[in-house]
C-alpha cells in the first residue's frame, strides 16, 4: 500500500511560479515510476509529467514542456513539480500518482498507475 499526499497548490497570477510536492509512504519508493496529472472541472484527468525510478528519465506533456520540471528525491520519498510561467489554462486539481508494477522507464497513461493522492488545487488568474 502506498499513500500519496500533495501540497503546494494555491492562487497565483499568470506568469507566476508554484512548486508542488508529493510525499509518499513506504520503503520501496525508489522502485516506483511517478507522475503528475491534472483535472479541470468537467474534463478528464490528463497527463502532465512523468519520472522514472532513478529520476534520470522524464517525460512531459506538450502543453507544459519547457515550463514545468518534474524531479524526485528518493531519500526523502518526495516528488516535485516546479511550474513556471503559469497560464490560466493550467488551472486544475493536480494529482500525484505512483506505478509499482511498471515495465517501461516512465509511465504515461493514467490506467497504469496504482495509487493516487487527493490532489491540490492550482488556480491561475489572468
Amino acid at each position: 500500500q502506498v499513500q500519496l499526499v500533495e501540497s503546494g497548490g494555491g492562487l497565483v497570477q499568470a506568469g507566476d511560479s508554484l512548486r508542488l510536492s508529493c510525499a509518499a509512504s513506504g520503503r520501496t519508493f525508489s522502485n516506483y515510476n511517478m507522475g503528475w496529472f491534472r483535472q479541470a472541472p468537467g474534463k478528464e484527468r490528463e497527463f502532465v509529467a512523468a519520472i522514472g525510478r532513478s529520476g534520470s528519465s522524464t517525460y512531459y506533456a506538450n502543453s507544459v514542456k519547457g515550463r514545468f520540471t518534474i524531479a524526485r528525491d528518493n531519500a526523502k520519498n518526495m516528488v516535485h513539480l516546479q511550474m513556471n510561467s503559469l497560464k490560466p489554462e493550467d488551472t486544475a486539481v493536480y494529482y500525484c500518482a505512483a506505478d509499482r508494477h511498471h515495465i517501461m522507464s516512465v509511465t504515461l497513461t493514467r490506467g497504469e498507475y496504482d495509487y493516487w493522492g487527493q490532489g491540490t488545487q492550482v488556480t491561475v488568474n489572468s
